[in-house]
């Protein structure tokens, strides 16, 4: 039975959340075709994970046999994080854009789980793992746009989920959320209402395909 872990990192309900709305479609379809399925489910807004401090990082970087006890309780929360995404046969992210990159409390899970010589490495033990990733923004950073130059969750986390990681990362991209509230986006709606649309479709149909390459 296929495992997915979801992550969702939006500070907003999924009614006002447009990552959430598209994470939850993807969901949906997941367990409607894979009833049978586990899926492990992490809410980083609602309940966050600590910041990588210095005991936590020294600790993935020495001999778990000399481990303080601070140092013991900081790595075992890597060691789960780490376990979670090694189960993990896919792998759903929402992240929104917010003041140019992702959520802090994604980027806490990031820190967490990128391990040395485990997760990340010559060796990364979830290499290969489909990962659908919601990047889900405000506004517009598609080439040919003026802010095409400030894109930078995109390439981000291709780096982090891909290449620390060795993940196959897929993008789903939902732009121009604030149209239905930003008065001076009003124009834009129609554009904002096309792309929502869009994601959903996409969300739905990658999470199929996902569940039918499992099953063969």
């Amino acid at each position: 039975m296929a495992t997915l872990l979801h992550l969702d990192s939006s500070l907003f309900p999924e009614g006002g959340s447009t990552s959430r709305s598209v994470t939850a479609a993807f969901r949906k379809t997941w367990e409607e075709q894979h009833p049978d399925g586990t899926v492990i489910y992490r809410d980083l807004s609602a309940d966050p994970l600590p910041h990588l401090d210095g005991v936590a990082a020294s600790a993935g970087f020495s001999d778990p046999a000399t481990h303080s006890p601070e140092q013991q309780a900081a790595f075992a929360l890597r060691i789960e994080l780490a376990e979670e995404l090694e189960r993990a046969d896919a792998v759903l992210i929402g992240a929104p854009m917010y003041n140019f990159t992702i959520p802090s409390t994604l980027k806490a899970w990031l820190d967490q789980v990128i391990i040395m010589g485990r997760t990340s490495g010559a060796e990364q033990s979830a290499k290969g793992t489909p990962a659908i990733v919601v990047a889900s923004r405000g506004g517009s950073y598609a080439p040919g746009t003026p802010r095409e130059g400030m894109e930078y969750v995109l390439t981000y986390l291709e780096a982090a989920l891909g290449g620390g990681l060795g993940l196959d990362v897929d993008f789903i991209v939902p732009e121009l959320t604030m149209a239905p509230v930003n008065a001076a986006m009003a124009d834009l709606i129609p554009k904002f209402e096309a792309s929502r649309d869009k994601a959903l479709e996409d969300a739905a149909a990658k999470a199929k395909s996902l569940v039918e390459r499992f099953a063969s």
